[in-house]
C-alpha cells in the first residue's frame, strides 16, 4: 500500500497536492477504488481509497485512522555540525529519519568549516524517509544555531557529548543511558569538538562518551549515535 503526506488532513476526505497527486496517478498509475495510507506528520496514520483521480488534485476518501502510531516511549534528539560535503550530510538525514528521531540540530562548532544547510531540500528528504520508513511523526528540523547558545537553551533528558578527545574521560552511551528516557547527543565536525566546548559541556552537565574504537566521520558518528539509542530501547 502506497504512503502520502497530508500534513493538514481533517475530516472524512483528503485533497492531496499537485505533487502527490501527479505521483500517485502518473507515476504509479492508481486508479478508483486503490488503497492508500496516509501520514500527517503529526503521529497519526490514516487508511483510504481513491475517489477522485484527479492527477492535479486527487481526492481519497478516508477510511480509518491510528492515532499515535507507533509512538516511541522516548525522544531522541541530536545535535550535529554540517559538513562540507552536503550529500553526506543529507545521508545522516536520511537514514536517522528512518531508524527514528524526532528532532535535529545543525551545530555550528569551532571546527565546523561549512555553516550553512538547504534546509527546503533536507525537509523535503525527511518527508520521503518518513514515508519510506512508515513514521508518523515528522522529524523537527532547527535552524543552525551556535554551540554554546544551544547548551544553555537545552537540557531536557540525558545529555550526551560524543568526541574523539582520548585524553579526556568517555563512557559507552550504554553506561549513560537508561531505557526509555528523552536523550539529546551532540556530534562534532570533521575536526571534532574544541576541547573547550568539551569542557563547556560537560560543565553544563553533558556527559561525554565514544562511540567505539573506530574513528568516525561525523555523518556516520551521527548514524552510530542514533541506532545505539534505538537499540537499547528494544
Amino acid at each position: 500500500m502506497e504512503i502520502f503526506y497530508a500534513p493538514d488532513i481533517n475530516g472524512n476526505t483528503y485533497t492531496l497536492d499537485e505533487k502527490e497527486s501527479r505521483h500517485l496517478i502518473r507515476v504509479l498509475r492508481m486508479i478508483k477504488g486503490q488503497d492508500v495510507k496516509l501520514i500527517d506528520g503529526k503521529g497519526n496514520l490514516f487508511t483510504g481509497i481513491i475517489s477522485d483521480p484527479d492527477q492535479k488534485k486527487c481526492t481519497i476518501e478516508i477510511t480509518g485512522e491510528i492515532r499515535d502510531f507507533e509512538k516511541r516511549s522516548y525522544r531522541l534528539h541530536i545535535a550535529i555540525s554540517p559538513i562540507k560535503n552536503p550529500e553526506r550530510f543529507e545521508w545522516f538525514i536520511e537514514k536517522s529519519v528512518e531508524i527514528g528521531i524526532d528532532e535535529i540540530t545543525p551545530l555550528i562548532c569551532k571546527n565546523t568549516e561549512k555553516p550553512g544547510i538547504k534546509v527546503e531540500r533536507i525537509n523535503n528528504l525527511i518527508i520521503s524517509a518518513m514515508k519510506q520508513s512508515l513514521k508518523a511523526t515528522k522529524t523537527i528540523l532547527n535552524e543552525p544555531v551556535n554551540f554554546k547558545e544551544f547548551i544553555s537553551r537545552h537540557s531536557d533528558g540525558v545529555r550526551i557529548i560524543a568526541h574523539c578527545e582520548k585524553s579526556l574521560k568517555r563512557l559507552g552511551i550504554a553506561d549513560v543511558y537508561q531505557e526509555n528516557r528523552d536523550a539529546i547527543i551532540l556530534i562534532g565536525p570533521e575536526g571534532d569538538f574544541s576541547k573547550d566546548e568539551i569542557n563547556f559541556a560537560i560543565a553544563n552537565d553533558y556527559q561525554p562518551v565514544h562511540l567505539g574504537p573506530s574513528r568516525l566521520r561525523t555523518e556516520t558518528a551521527g548514524i552510530a549515535a542514533c541506532h545505539s539509542i534505538y537499540f537499547l530501547n528494544q
